[in-house]
């Protein structure tokens, strides 16, 4: 059971604010419902009954949050090739609700993006899953909007850059490894 001025995530929508609860009749039917209060002055009504059912759930908290922001800054976890699979993986993950999923496919989408471009389908998977990913970090972390999407951006970017160098950008004679590891060449001398 939730509270008015209760912070919630309502899976596939994103984060808001518990604004009532209200008796309506809708269909011949009363019934309590959570009136929630969504990015955007949307409002959506859920019915109390089924919130938890549906997946209602209260936001992350610092510590949480502190654990999406690192999963921003893994590499990409495996993805089907095929792009149909890849998008009803990646539907299910949004769909349960669990931010670290939703920040999963936030991360696989834009790296993949990053890569080589994604289909209209997965584009606004991507801004979807972005959505709902700010508006949650932005209650969790009490910050603007504007601040939760750069940082959600440069995290992405600075991990992309750091798993997509290639092995052969990279000269082990002037790597920092070699500067503090000594090699052993075939001819049994060590490279200082």
């Amino acid at each position: 059971m939730f509270n008015v001025g209760d912070k919630i995530v309502y899976p596939m929508h994103g984060a808001g604010t518990i604004d009532a609860i209200e008796e309506k009749n809708i269909l011949g039917e009363n019934q309590a419902y959570y009136i929630i209060k969504m990015p955007g002055e949307v409002k959506v009504m859920v019915p109390t009954a089924k919130a938890e059912q549906i997946g209602v759930r209260n936001i992350i908290g610092k510590e949480e949050a502190e654990k999406v922001i690192s999963i921003l800054g893994e590499d990409e976890t495996e993805m089907s090739q095929n792009w149909n699979k890849r998008y009803r993986d990646n539907m299910e993950k949004m769909k349960s609700g669990d931010v670290y999923e939703i920040a999963d496919v936030v991360r696989n989408l834009a790296f993949k993006q990053k890569e080589k471009g994604l289909s209209t389908g997965e584009k606004k998977m991507l801004s979807n899953a972005k959505q709902i990913l700010v508006s949650e970090l932005v209650l969790a972390e009490h910050a603007s909007q504007e601040e939760v999407e750069e940082l959600i951006d440069n995290k992405i970017s600075l991990s992309f850059d750091e798993y997509r160098t290639t092995h052969e950008e990279i000269d082990l004679n002037t790597s920092m490894v070699n500067k503090f590891i000594p090699f052993d060449n075939n001819d049994g001398t060590t490279n200082l």
